[in-house]
């Protein structure tokens, strides 16, 4: 079975995905000029996706891949191939904040036009079953860059890095909150402003560096629930017995914090669990904390668990798609390709969705940028890339086995 064909390439079905009034919109708002140096903000976000779906390596590759289509090009929204200068140019200067913007705009426009986009499909598959209200999982991820070109961004003596706060919802697997800024700040600096929109019953699972006791107090005050692990220099005492001990589960306790500063911060009764869990293929023992009195203890490992799911998501992100090479080392040209490829992201989930794609998100993506140019319906080449369709039959050819000019006799 063959693709079908299409009167659009199929990165112009892609980027049909944005609304045609948002980025002009969005650029108004943002003080983006529309014509600046001849390269619409319009053109900047394509070029910049464009980058992300083709892997393209530096200012040259990306500038001359789209010169050489520029005809396909220029029928997307009336797009314009940039200069090598003019692309580096507004990457430095126009307002990264437009692209957070967009990538916000996009998510929300595709989840109102279609609610059940998050809700069906994808969903991490490590998720306790019986957990239906929504698990929100904090963590960061360290992108390196380079440390001679980025004073904005020190890390460490002969380092630099951005880093991403992230909140993801495991339901979706959708992002709901993002940070991007310098990696010279804690994580816990941060939890506050990533946790700000976690909504009253729901969940919240974060490891040791987002441990606050002021934090996680002002989230039992806002009925949220919430799961981390314990720091080993915590001091507290055992008030009471939640439940007895049984396979993994080594105690189940009611524990008090007894550190002056820390017991004044959270002076309420907090759960601890210790079990063992397996890491890696090996057994280690973990002590859980929260502040659920009612789940099993069972459930609580579980959930920490899950949290693996937002290490996936950021294997997605940095591995298939292009944020190890920056098109700049500018902190705005740095956030700008961040964004965008969140923003990439997002619209090939939706893709994934609407074509009920059931294969990995890699295989989606290498499969889309081997025919970016091809004037390809890219839901019917998904469906000839998907394995459903049984083994290939194979068909007998005798007359293979004979030299030329002669026939079996």
């Amino acid at each position: 079975m063959n693709p079908s064909k299409h009167s659009l390439t199929v990165l112009a079905q892609i980027f049909k995905l944005i609304p045609g009034y948002l980025i002009p919109k969005l650029a108004n708002e943002h003080g983006v000029s529309k014509r600046s140096r001849r390269f619409s903000p319009t053109s900047h976000v394509l070029t910049l996706m464009h980058c992300q779906l083709s892997h393209s390596i530096s200012l040259n590759d990306t500038c001359d891949c789209l010169r050489n289509h520029s005809g396909a090009l220029t029928s997307i929204r009336e797009s314009v191939a940039p200069s090598r200068n003019a692309l580096s140019h507004a990457n430095r200067v126009r307002n990264a904040d437009m692209a957070e913007a967009l990538f916000w705009s996009v998510l929300d426009d595709l989840k109102t036009t279609c609610p059940s986009f998050g809700l069906q499909g994808r969903r991490y598959c490590g998720i306790p079953r019986r957990f239906k209200r929504v698990i929100n999982v904090v963590d960061s991820s360290t992108i390196r860059l380079m440390a001679n070109c980025l004073d904005w961004a020190k890390h460490r003596r002969r380092k630099a890095a951005a880093k991403m706060h992230l909140r993801l919802d495991l339901h979706s697997f959708l992002p709901e909150f993002v940070l991007v800024k310098s990696a010279n700040t804690n994580d816990l600096a941060e939890s506050y402003e990533v946790c700000a929109g976690v909504r009253a019953g729901e969940i919240v699972v974060f490891d040791k560096a987002y441990v606050d006791y002021e934090h996680l107090h002002r989230l039992t005050e806002r009925g949220v629930s919430w799961v981390t692990r314990v720091k080993e220099n915590t001091s507290y005492e055992v008030v009471g017995q939640h439940s007895e001990p049984s396979g993994r589960i080594i105690r189940d306790v009611h524990i008090k914090l007894t550190d002056p500063k820390t017991s004044r911060k959270y002076p309420e009764t907090l759960r601890l669990v210790e079990a063992i869990v397996e890491v890696g293929g090996e057994p280690r023992r973990m002590m859980f904390l929260t502040n659920n009195m009612v789940w099993a203890p069972g459930s609580i490992c579980d959930l920490y668990e899950s949290r693996w799911g937002i290490e996936v998501f950021f294997k997605e992100i940095k591995q298939t798609l292009q944020i190890a090479d920056f098109m700049g080392y500018s902190e705005n040209a740095v956030r700008w390709q961040i964004w965008t490829a969140l923003l990439v992201y997002v619209l090939l989930r939706f893709v994934a969705w609407q074509g009920s794609w059931k294969h990995t998100f890699t295989r989606l993506f290498t499969v889309l940028r081997g025919v970016l140019w091809s004037c390809l319906d890219m839901f019917s080449v998904l469906s000839c890339c998907g394995t459903a369709h049984g083994a290939l039959r194979i068909r007998a050819a005798p007359e293979q086995c004979y030299l030329p000019g002669f026939s079996p006799g």
